[in-house]
């Protein structure tokens, strides 16, 4: 799964040239990219390193990214 979001961000910023901050993903594919990391990496953390916001979205049949202006973590706000 992180070699496939690597590509992601790679294919849009090389199309757009700037950084996605935003990660699309099922329940199913965030179960897999938790799986890719030790039991210490909860989901903030995971987002820290991918210096992405995740958003669940259980239409979205593949993994995709975009790029907002701005980006207001659920967990920050409260």
């Amino acid at each position: 799964m992180l070699s496939f979001i690597y590509n992601l961000v790679n294919a849009f910023e090389s199309s757009h040239n700037i950084t996605p901050n935003l990660l699309y993903l099922n329940k199913i594919h965030l179960q897999h990219l938790m799986e890719e990391f030790s039991e210490e990496y909860d989901l903030m953390r995971i987002m820290n390193l991918l210096e992405m916001e995740i958003i669940i979205d259980n239409e979205s049949i593949h993994p995709h990214v975009s790029r907002t202006r701005v980006v207001e973590s659920k967990t920050a706000t409260g």
